[in-house]
């Protein structure tokens, strides 16, 4: 396990706290219509989608439960301008967030080696 894949894997779960506190009890007519809280949380949301685009198939094997595949699609969509569909975005932010965040808990806890900061 190299510094980086741990330090992406961090940077994953900080990003996805921070979307979980920005979304807190807020539906999706106040999440959209509040631009400082959308336009944050897209930036975390681009920091967790590029951060699961650059970590190497073989740490994403070891992950099997994520959808990868939905990162994927969500960091192409991200990129585009325009970036996103509302209702792909509020999937995200309701669905894919929490559930990533689950998982990462999980493996932390049954595969620390994975998250490691040593070198």
């Amino acid at each position: 396990m190299s510094l980086l894949e741990g330090a992406l894997l961090g940077i994953l779960e900080d990003a996805g706290e921070a979307i979980l506190t920005l979304t807190e009890g807020i539906e999706p007519e106040e999440f959209f219509a509040s631009r400082i809280t959308q336009q944050e949380t897209l930036r975390q949301m681009r920091i967790m989608a590029e951060s699961a685009a650059s970590l190497p198939d073989e740490i994403k094997w070891q992950m099997p439960e994520i959808e990868w595949s939905g990162w994927a699609v969500l960091d192409s969509q991200l990129k585009l301008v325009g970036g996103f569909e509302r209702d792909a975005l509020w999937f995200a932010v309701r669905s894919m967030v929490p559930a990533t965040l689950m998982w990462l808990r999980v493996y932390r806890k049954n595969q620390p080696e994975l998250f490691s900061l040593a070198v």
